[in-house]
Protein backbone atom coordinates (compact mmCIF):
# COMPACT_ATOMS: atom_id res chain seq x y z
CA UNK A 1 0.00 0.00 0.00
CA UNK A 2 1.26 3.48 -1.15
CA UNK A 3 0.31 5.90 2.05
CA UNK A 4 2.20 9.03 2.40
CA UNK A 5 4.37 9.35 5.36
CA UNK A 6 4.06 12.19 8.19
CA UNK A 7 5.15 12.67 11.76
CA UNK A 8 3.28 13.68 14.49
CA UNK A 9 5.51 16.84 14.34
CA UNK A 10 3.67 18.36 11.59
CA UNK A 11 2.01 22.19 12.20
CA UNK A 12 -1.62 21.42 11.74
CA UNK A 13 -2.47 24.71 11.23
CA UNK A 14 -0.94 24.74 7.82
CA UNK A 15 -3.42 21.30 7.16
CA UNK A 16 -6.04 23.68 8.01
CA UNK A 17 -4.89 26.13 5.83
CA UNK A 18 -4.83 24.13 3.10
CA UNK A 19 -7.83 22.42 3.45
CA UNK A 20 -9.66 25.53 3.60
CA UNK A 21 -8.14 26.75 0.40
CA UNK A 22 -8.78 23.41 -1.22
CA UNK A 23 -12.43 23.80 -0.04
CA UNK A 24 -13.08 27.05 -1.33
CA UNK A 25 -12.04 26.15 -4.58
CA UNK A 26 -14.66 23.18 -4.89
CA UNK A 27 -17.60 25.65 -3.02
CA UNK A 28 -17.38 27.28 -6.46
CA UNK A 29 -19.74 24.79 -8.04
CA UNK A 30 -22.13 26.19 -6.09
CA UNK A 31 -22.67 29.09 -8.30
CA UNK A 32 -24.02 27.25 -10.57
CA UNK A 33 -27.43 28.84 -11.20
CA UNK A 34 -25.66 32.21 -12.91
CA UNK A 35 -25.07 30.40 -15.50
CA UNK A 36 -28.72 29.15 -16.35
CA UNK A 37 -30.24 32.26 -18.05
CA UNK A 38 -26.81 33.04 -19.93
CA UNK A 39 -26.58 29.41 -21.15
CA UNK A 40 -30.12 29.57 -22.42
CA UNK A 41 -30.01 32.86 -24.26
CA UNK A 42 -26.52 31.69 -25.63
CA UNK A 43 -27.85 28.43 -27.06
CA UNK A 44 -31.93 28.63 -27.14
CA UNK A 45 -31.60 25.32 -23.89
CA UNK A 46 -35.12 25.57 -22.10
CA UNK A 47 -34.14 26.83 -18.37
CA UNK A 48 -35.56 23.82 -16.70
CA UNK A 49 -33.25 21.53 -19.08
CA UNK A 50 -30.43 23.38 -17.74
CA UNK A 51 -31.07 23.11 -13.81
CA UNK A 52 -30.99 19.31 -14.39
CA UNK A 53 -27.30 19.88 -14.70
CA UNK A 54 -26.83 21.24 -10.99
CA UNK A 55 -28.90 18.12 -9.70
CA UNK A 56 -26.45 16.02 -11.83
CA UNK A 57 -23.36 17.38 -10.21
CA UNK A 58 -25.10 16.96 -6.44
CA UNK A 59 -25.63 13.16 -7.16
CA UNK A 60 -21.84 13.13 -8.82
CA UNK A 61 -20.49 14.53 -6.28
CA UNK A 62 -22.38 12.16 -3.44
CA UNK A 63 -21.72 9.60 -5.50
CA UNK A 64 -17.79 9.92 -6.06
CA UNK A 65 -17.88 9.93 -1.74
CA UNK A 66 -18.73 5.58 -1.93
CA UNK A 67 -15.31 5.32 -3.99
CA UNK A 68 -12.29 7.33 -2.60
CA UNK A 69 -11.64 5.82 0.54
CA UNK A 70 -9.52 2.99 -1.54
CA UNK A 71 -8.04 5.31 -3.42
CA UNK A 72 -6.63 7.37 -0.68
CA UNK A 73 -5.57 4.78 0.78
CA UNK A 74 -3.34 3.33 -2.61
CA UNK A 75 -2.13 7.13 -3.70
CA UNK A 76 -2.33 9.72 -0.27
CA UNK A 77 -4.51 12.57 0.00
CA UNK A 78 -1.79 15.15 -1.33
CA UNK A 79 -1.74 13.12 -4.77
CA UNK A 80 -6.06 12.44 -4.57
CA UNK A 81 -6.81 16.18 -4.23
CA UNK A 82 -4.28 17.31 -6.65
CA UNK A 83 -5.82 15.07 -9.38
CA UNK A 84 -9.35 15.83 -8.55
CA UNK A 85 -8.53 19.48 -8.54
CA UNK A 86 -6.95 18.91 -12.25
CA UNK A 87 -9.84 17.07 -13.28
CA UNK A 88 -12.32 19.58 -12.41
CA UNK A 89 -10.32 22.57 -13.91
CA UNK A 90 -10.64 20.74 -16.86
CA UNK A 91 -14.04 19.34 -16.79
CA UNK A 92 -14.81 23.18 -16.27
CA UNK A 93 -12.34 24.48 -19.18
CA UNK A 94 -13.88 21.84 -21.92
CA UNK A 95 -16.96 23.07 -21.09
CA UNK A 96 -16.51 26.37 -22.32
CA UNK A 97 -15.43 24.85 -26.16
CA UNK A 98 -18.90 22.91 -26.17
CA UNK A 99 -22.46 23.63 -27.78
CA UNK A 100 -24.55 20.57 -26.72
CA UNK A 101 -26.43 20.30 -23.52
CA UNK A 102 -25.56 16.64 -23.38
CA UNK A 103 -21.82 17.30 -22.74
CA UNK A 104 -22.33 20.12 -20.20
CA UNK A 105 -24.49 17.06 -18.32
CA UNK A 106 -21.43 14.79 -19.00
CA UNK A 107 -18.55 17.50 -18.28
CA UNK A 108 -20.24 19.75 -15.51
CA UNK A 109 -22.63 17.09 -14.40
CA UNK A 110 -20.69 14.58 -13.78
CA UNK A 111 -16.76 15.04 -14.37
CA UNK A 112 -16.14 18.03 -12.00
CA UNK A 113 -19.63 16.77 -9.50
CA UNK A 114 -17.43 13.68 -9.61
CA UNK A 115 -14.10 15.29 -8.80
CA UNK A 116 -15.78 17.45 -6.46
CA UNK A 117 -17.05 14.77 -4.49
CA UNK A 118 -13.50 13.14 -4.41
CA UNK A 119 -11.70 15.83 -3.04
CA UNK A 120 -14.46 17.21 -0.60
CA UNK A 121 -14.84 14.38 1.16
CA UNK A 122 -11.32 12.86 1.46
CA UNK A 123 -9.94 16.79 2.44
CA UNK A 124 -12.84 17.21 5.87
CA UNK A 125 -12.19 13.73 6.78
CA UNK A 126 -8.36 14.17 6.87
CA UNK A 127 -9.19 17.34 8.33
CA UNK A 128 -11.46 16.04 11.03
CA UNK A 129 -8.88 12.56 11.87
CA UNK A 130 -6.11 15.09 12.70
CA UNK A 131 -8.22 17.27 15.08
CA UNK A 132 -10.12 14.18 17.36
CA UNK A 133 -10.76 16.35 20.41
CA UNK A 134 -12.06 19.21 17.95
CA UNK A 135 -14.22 17.46 15.15
CA UNK A 136 -17.01 20.01 15.10
CA UNK A 137 -14.83 22.98 14.74
CA UNK A 138 -12.26 21.55 12.35
CA UNK A 139 -15.44 20.61 10.30
CA UNK A 140 -17.12 23.78 10.80
CA UNK A 141 -13.76 25.90 9.33
CA UNK A 142 -13.51 23.44 6.36
CA UNK A 143 -17.20 23.13 5.26
CA UNK A 144 -17.43 26.76 6.17
CA UNK A 145 -14.62 27.65 3.91
CA UNK A 146 -16.95 25.47 1.05
CA UNK A 147 -19.62 27.97 1.45
CA UNK A 148 -17.26 31.09 1.33
CA UNK A 149 -15.88 30.23 -1.68
CA UNK A 150 -19.23 29.65 -3.78
CA UNK A 151 -20.37 32.98 -1.90
CA UNK A 152 -17.08 34.60 -2.88
CA UNK A 153 -17.33 33.43 -6.44
CA UNK A 154 -21.25 34.95 -6.91
CA UNK A 155 -19.41 38.22 -7.67
CA UNK A 156 -16.51 36.63 -9.21
CA UNK A 157 -18.12 34.53 -11.55
CA UNK A 158 -20.83 37.25 -12.18
CA UNK A 159 -18.26 39.58 -13.12
CA UNK A 160 -16.95 37.48 -15.67
CA UNK A 161 -19.81 36.65 -17.70
CA UNK A 162 -20.97 40.28 -17.58
CA UNK A 163 -17.57 40.86 -19.25
CA UNK A 164 -17.00 37.91 -21.33
CA UNK A 165 -20.22 35.62 -22.15
CA UNK A 166 -20.43 32.44 -20.41
CA UNK A 167 -18.28 30.21 -22.35
CA UNK A 168 -15.27 32.13 -21.72
CA UNK A 169 -16.31 32.66 -18.28
CA UNK A 170 -15.97 28.25 -17.65
CA UNK A 171 -12.67 28.88 -18.64
CA UNK A 172 -11.54 31.14 -16.66
CA UNK A 173 -13.43 29.63 -13.82
CA UNK A 174 -11.83 26.36 -14.21
CA UNK A 175 -8.12 27.59 -14.65
CA UNK A 176 -8.80 29.51 -11.08
CA UNK A 177 -10.60 26.57 -9.19
CA UNK A 178 -7.76 24.46 -10.41
CA UNK A 179 -4.84 26.34 -9.41
CA UNK A 180 -7.14 26.52 -5.47
CA UNK A 181 -7.27 23.08 -4.98
CA UNK A 182 -4.12 22.29 -6.22
CA UNK A 183 -1.80 24.88 -4.67
CA UNK A 184 -3.81 23.73 -1.45
CA UNK A 185 -3.36 20.40 -2.02
CA UNK A 186 0.69 20.77 -1.59
CA UNK A 187 -0.39 21.75 2.46
CA UNK A 188 -1.77 18.78 3.12
CA UNK A 189 -0.48 15.63 4.71
CA UNK A 190 -2.24 12.54 5.66
CA UNK A 191 -3.44 12.26 9.00
CA UNK A 192 -1.77 10.28 11.91
CA UNK A 193 -3.12 9.06 15.04
CA UNK A 194 -3.47 11.90 17.09
CA UNK A 195 -3.56 11.72 21.22
CA UNK A 196 -6.90 11.98 22.91
CA UNK A 197 -8.07 11.42 26.99
CA UNK A 198 -8.40 7.73 25.75
CA UNK A 199 -6.24 5.60 28.05
CA UNK A 200 -4.12 2.93 26.83
CA UNK A 201 -6.26 0.28 28.66
CA UNK A 202 -9.50 1.28 26.69
CA UNK A 203 -7.43 1.80 23.48
CA UNK A 204 -9.07 -1.20 22.19
CA UNK A 205 -12.77 -0.32 23.37
CA UNK A 206 -12.73 2.65 19.87
CA UNK A 207 -15.34 2.72 17.94
CA UNK A 208 -13.73 1.83 14.81
CA UNK A 209 -16.37 0.33 12.68
CA UNK A 210 -15.65 -0.65 9.26
CA UNK A 211 -18.43 0.18 6.26
CA UNK A 212 -19.69 -3.25 6.72
CA UNK A 213 -20.16 -3.26 10.34
CA UNK A 214 -22.08 0.15 10.31
CA UNK A 215 -24.31 -0.87 8.22
CA UNK A 216 -25.04 -3.69 10.05
CA UNK A 217 -26.52 -1.23 12.67
CA UNK A 218 -30.06 0.39 12.62
CA UNK A 219 -28.20 4.09 14.03
CA UNK A 220 -26.75 4.16 10.27
CA UNK A 221 -30.20 4.35 8.56
CA UNK A 222 -31.26 6.52 11.13
CA UNK A 223 -28.77 8.71 11.16
CA UNK A 224 -29.30 8.94 6.79
CA UNK A 225 -32.92 9.71 7.92
CA UNK A 226 -31.91 12.83 9.83
CA UNK A 227 -29.29 13.80 7.14
CA UNK A 228 -31.25 13.22 3.65
CA UNK A 229 -34.10 15.30 5.41
CA UNK A 230 -31.52 18.20 6.56
CA UNK A 231 -30.54 18.07 2.56
CA UNK A 232 -33.34 17.57 1.36
CA UNK A 233 -34.67 20.78 3.21
CA UNK A 234 -31.66 23.13 2.61
CA UNK A 235 -30.95 21.94 -1.10
CA UNK A 236 -34.43 22.56 -2.23
CA UNK A 237 -34.76 25.67 -0.89
CA UNK A 238 -31.35 26.67 -2.64
CA UNK A 239 -32.47 26.18 -6.43
CA UNK A 240 -36.28 27.52 -5.59
CA UNK A 241 -35.49 30.62 -3.67
CA UNK A 242 -35.89 33.49 -6.00
CA UNK A 243 -39.09 31.63 -7.33
CA UNK A 244 -40.51 30.93 -3.99
CA UNK A 245 -40.20 35.13 -3.30
CA UNK A 246 -41.65 36.05 -5.89
CA UNK A 247 -44.49 33.67 -5.91
CA UNK A 248 -45.01 33.20 -2.35
CA UNK A 249 -44.20 36.89 -1.06
CA UNK A 250 -44.94 38.93 -3.62
CA UNK A 251 -41.18 40.44 -4.25
CA UNK A 252 -40.20 41.98 -6.95
CA UNK A 253 -37.12 40.06 -9.21
CA UNK A 254 -34.39 42.19 -7.63
CA UNK A 255 -35.82 41.84 -4.21
CA UNK A 256 -36.08 38.18 -4.84
CA UNK A 257 -33.01 37.70 -6.27
CA UNK A 258 -30.91 39.49 -2.86
CA UNK A 259 -32.88 35.92 -0.96
CA UNK A 260 -29.28 34.23 -3.06
CA UNK A 261 -27.59 36.28 -1.11
CA UNK A 262 -28.69 36.02 2.06
CA UNK A 263 -29.18 31.98 1.61
CA UNK A 264 -25.07 32.24 1.21
CA UNK A 265 -24.36 34.34 3.69
CA UNK A 266 -26.66 32.19 6.41
CA UNK A 267 -25.21 28.87 5.35
CA UNK A 268 -22.01 29.74 5.39
CA UNK A 269 -22.79 31.49 9.20
CA UNK A 270 -24.17 28.14 10.37
CA UNK A 271 -21.39 26.02 9.32
CA UNK A 272 -19.03 28.03 11.73
CA UNK A 273 -21.42 28.88 14.52
CA UNK A 274 -23.07 25.40 14.81
CA UNK A 275 -19.96 23.78 13.75
CA UNK A 276 -18.33 25.24 17.27
CA UNK A 277 -21.43 24.85 19.11
CA UNK A 278 -21.90 20.93 18.59
CA UNK A 279 -18.27 20.70 20.22
CA UNK A 280 -19.73 22.17 23.71
CA UNK A 281 -23.40 20.94 24.14
CA UNK A 282 -23.38 18.02 21.99
CA UNK A 283 -24.05 17.32 18.33
CA UNK A 284 -27.39 15.65 18.52
CA UNK A 285 -28.74 18.56 20.25
CA UNK A 286 -27.50 20.59 17.99
CA UNK A 287 -29.08 18.81 14.97
CA UNK A 288 -32.53 18.73 16.85
CA UNK A 289 -32.57 22.05 17.68
CA UNK A 290 -31.54 22.99 13.73
CA UNK A 291 -34.57 20.57 12.58
CA UNK A 292 -37.04 21.58 14.85
CA UNK A 293 -36.08 25.67 13.49
CA UNK A 294 -36.36 24.21 9.86
CA UNK A 295 -39.76 22.84 10.37
CA UNK A 296 -41.04 25.73 12.21
CA UNK A 297 -39.71 27.72 9.24
CA UNK A 298 -41.30 25.42 6.27
CA UNK A 299 -44.36 25.72 8.00
CA UNK A 300 -44.29 29.39 8.21
CA UNK A 301 -43.81 29.62 4.51
CA UNK A 302 -46.65 27.63 3.83
CA UNK A 303 -49.48 29.29 6.23
CA UNK A 304 -48.51 32.88 7.17
CA UNK A 305 -49.38 35.97 5.39
CA UNK A 306 -45.69 36.35 3.87
CA UNK A 307 -43.87 39.68 3.53
CA UNK A 308 -40.26 40.60 2.76
CA UNK A 309 -39.12 40.47 6.61
CA UNK A 310 -40.61 37.36 7.59
CA UNK A 311 -39.58 35.97 3.91
CA UNK A 312 -36.38 36.59 4.43
CA UNK A 313 -36.05 35.37 8.12
CA UNK A 314 -37.73 32.06 7.20
CA UNK A 315 -34.91 31.87 4.49
CA UNK A 316 -32.19 32.09 6.69
CA UNK A 317 -33.20 29.79 9.38
CA UNK A 318 -33.44 27.60 7.01
CA UNK A 319 -30.08 27.98 5.07
CA UNK A 320 -28.09 28.69 8.30
CA UNK A 321 -29.80 25.01 9.93
CA UNK A 322 -28.57 23.90 6.43
CA UNK A 323 -25.31 24.83 7.05
CA UNK A 324 -24.92 23.95 10.56
CA UNK A 325 -26.68 20.19 9.95
CA UNK A 326 -23.85 19.23 6.93
CA UNK A 327 -21.51 20.86 9.18
CA UNK A 328 -21.93 18.39 12.09
CA UNK A 329 -22.75 15.36 10.60
CA UNK A 330 -19.18 14.24 9.44
CA UNK A 331 -18.43 14.62 13.54
CA UNK A 332 -21.11 12.73 14.01
CA UNK A 333 -20.38 9.64 12.02
CA UNK A 334 -17.05 10.12 13.65
CA UNK A 335 -18.23 10.07 16.90
CA UNK A 336 -20.78 6.74 15.88
CA UNK A 337 -18.35 4.84 13.98
CA UNK A 338 -14.94 5.88 14.81
CA UNK A 339 -12.18 7.77 12.90
CA UNK A 340 -10.36 5.38 11.06
CA UNK A 341 -13.00 4.56 7.99
CA UNK A 342 -14.29 8.01 8.19
CA UNK A 343 -14.13 8.66 4.56
CA UNK A 344 -16.00 5.37 3.51
CA UNK A 345 -18.20 5.47 7.03
CA UNK A 346 -19.43 9.34 6.01
CA UNK A 347 -19.47 8.46 2.25
CA UNK A 348 -21.69 6.34 2.70
CA UNK A 349 -24.12 8.58 4.78
CA UNK A 350 -23.60 11.46 2.54
CA UNK A 351 -25.11 9.88 -0.15
CA UNK A 352 -28.35 11.37 1.71
CA UNK A 353 -27.00 14.46 0.27
CA UNK A 354 -27.61 13.66 -3.83
CA UNK A 355 -30.71 11.92 -2.65
CA UNK A 356 -32.28 14.76 -0.92
CA UNK A 357 -31.13 17.22 -4.10
CA UNK A 358 -32.87 14.41 -6.20
CA UNK A 359 -36.04 14.71 -4.80
CA UNK A 360 -36.58 17.63 -3.36
CA UNK A 361 -37.31 18.93 -7.00
CA UNK A 362 -39.02 15.62 -8.02
CA UNK A 363 -41.75 15.78 -5.18
CA UNK A 364 -42.31 19.65 -6.17
CA UNK A 365 -43.06 18.74 -9.71
CA UNK A 366 -45.34 15.82 -8.40
CA UNK A 367 -47.43 17.43 -5.95
CA UNK A 368 -47.67 20.63 -7.72
CA UNK A 369 -45.46 23.38 -6.30
CA UNK A 370 -43.43 24.70 -3.15
CA UNK A 371 -46.42 24.79 -0.25
CA UNK A 372 -46.91 21.27 -0.69
CA UNK A 373 -43.24 20.14 -0.76
CA UNK A 374 -43.23 22.37 1.96
CA UNK A 375 -45.46 19.87 3.89
CA UNK A 376 -43.54 16.89 3.19
CA UNK A 377 -40.27 18.62 4.47
CA UNK A 378 -41.88 19.58 7.64
CA UNK A 379 -43.11 16.09 8.48
CA UNK A 380 -39.81 14.59 7.80
CA UNK A 381 -38.23 17.21 9.98
CA UNK A 382 -40.84 15.86 12.62
CA UNK A 383 -39.56 12.25 12.28
CA UNK A 384 -35.86 13.50 12.25
CA UNK A 385 -36.47 15.33 15.57
CA UNK A 386 -37.87 12.58 17.38
CA UNK A 387 -35.02 10.27 15.98
CA UNK A 388 -32.77 12.91 16.89
CA UNK A 389 -33.70 13.13 20.62
CA UNK A 390 -33.76 9.38 21.28
CA UNK A 391 -30.51 8.24 19.12
CA UNK A 392 -27.38 7.28 20.39
CA UNK A 393 -24.38 5.55 19.63
CA UNK A 394 -24.27 1.87 18.46
CA UNK A 395 -22.39 -0.50 20.48
CA UNK A 396 -19.33 -1.82 19.80
CA UNK A 397 -18.59 -4.27 17.58
CA UNK A 398 -17.84 -7.62 18.70
CA UNK A 399 -14.08 -7.71 16.82
CA UNK A 400 -13.57 -5.36 18.82
CA UNK A 401 -14.84 -6.17 21.97
CA UNK A 402 -13.06 -9.21 21.58
CA UNK A 403 -9.65 -7.47 20.69
CA UNK A 404 -10.19 -5.65 24.06
CA UNK A 405 -11.03 -8.45 25.75
CA UNK A 406 -7.75 -9.83 25.03
CA UNK A 407 -5.60 -6.93 25.26
CA UNK A 408 -7.12 -6.81 29.23
CA UNK A 409 -6.09 -10.75 29.72
CA UNK A 410 -2.84 -9.60 28.81
CA UNK A 411 -2.28 -6.47 30.86
CA UNK A 412 -4.41 -8.40 33.89
CA UNK A 413 -3.60 -12.19 33.76
CA UNK A 414 -5.43 -14.67 35.94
Amino acid sequence: MKTETTTPKVNRWLIVLGTIIVQMGLGTIYTWSLFNQPLADKFGWGLNSISITFSITSFALAFATLFVGKIQEKIGIRKLVMISGIVLGLGLILSSTVSSLWLIYLLIGVVVGFADGTAYITSLSNLIKWFPNRKGLVSGISVGAFGTGSLIFKYVNTAFLGSFGVSQTFLFWGLIAMSLIVVGSFLLREAVDQPTAATAANKGMERNFTAREMLRTKEAYLLFVIFFTACMSGLYLIGIVKDAGVKLAGLDVATAANAVAMVAIFNTTGRIILGALSDKVGRMKVVAGAICATAISVLALSYLPLNTAIFFACVSVIAFCFGGNITVFPAIVADYFGLKNQSKNYGIIYQGFGLGALTGSFLSVLLGGFNVTFMVIAALCGISFIIALFITPPAIPSENNNKAMKLRSQHNPS
